[in-house]
């Protein structure tokens, strides 16, 4: 049995990978922005879940639920499937809040992100970037190019942990939409089973997956100088830092 956060579980794809993760008899903690969002997944809570709460827009309440968390002890795996489409909540939940977490928490065995194929069309570009979300200064697919970034730094710098990008797909949840294309069925699967599998290549770190299936993502992911500018650039912003960011 491992232990896993689903973070943005009270609905669509993260509450999907929590259900499927409790169906398969783990413990699981799922994540709810308000206490009154926790009523959506009462059914999961009902059969052992465990519960977090934290605007990940919000820098305060990504630090208070990092210690919320690590009162509950060390995890086995954390799945970080909280996102927004658009707004001033852009960054602030795509980017700093998994880059938050990923520092502050104690740190577990896997990490999984949540990406998109729309990162390809990202841009590799930081100057003026606004972390805080206070003004427009990024697209969708900058941000998920931006996390698939970290994925690939953390799975490089943190040799101990399999860390792991993962598309879901385009599927019609509520921030997918009702005309998305691809199998909601299918959108939760390949993070849950990353979370568990004992497959060789569940464990090869570094990885960038769609359906349980490994693609290239784009070739800046990989790039160790914009690793490195990310990776600084959030620090500065927020104050934490990877452990062995700069070798």
């Amino acid at each position: 049995m491992s232990r896993i956060l689903v973070t943005g579980s009270s609905d669509g794809l993260g509450r999907a990978a929590a259900e499927a993760l409790l169906d398969g008899g783990h413990a699981v903690v799922v994540h709810a922005r308000t206490p009154e969002r926790l009523a959506a997944v009462q059914d999961l809570l009902d059969r052992g879940a465990q519960s977090v709460v934290g605007d990940l827009a919000r820098l305060d309440e990504v630090r208070d639920m990092a210690g919320q968390v690590n009162a509950l002890g060390r995890f086995d795996a954390v799945i970080h499937n909280a996102g927004v489409i658009g707004g001033p909540s852009l960054l602030p939940v795509n980017v700093v809040a998994p880059f938050v977490l990923t520092a502050e928490m104690e740190r577990p065995d896997r990490l999984l992100y949540l990406s998109s194929s729309m990162h390809r069309g990202g841009h590799a570009d930081l100057d003026g970037v606004d972390w805080s979300g206070a003004r427009d200064s990024r697209s969708y697919s900058d941000s998920k190019l931006f996390v698939t970034a970290l994925a690939a730094a953390v799975a490089r710098l943190w040799t101990e942990v399999s860390a792991h990008a993962v598309d879901p797909g385009w599927v019609p949840t509520r921030m997918g939409g009702p005309g998305a294309s691809d199998d909601l069925r299918l959108g939760h699967v390949t993070q849950a089973w990353l979370a568990v599998s004992d497959s060789p290549e569940a464990l090869r770190s570094g990885q960038y997956w769609h359906h349980q299936r490994t693609q290239a993502p784009h070739p800046v992911v990989h790039d160790r100088h914009f690793q490195a500018a990310l990776l600084g650039s959030l620090a500065d912003y927020t104050g934490n830092t990877i452990e062995g960011e700069q070798q």
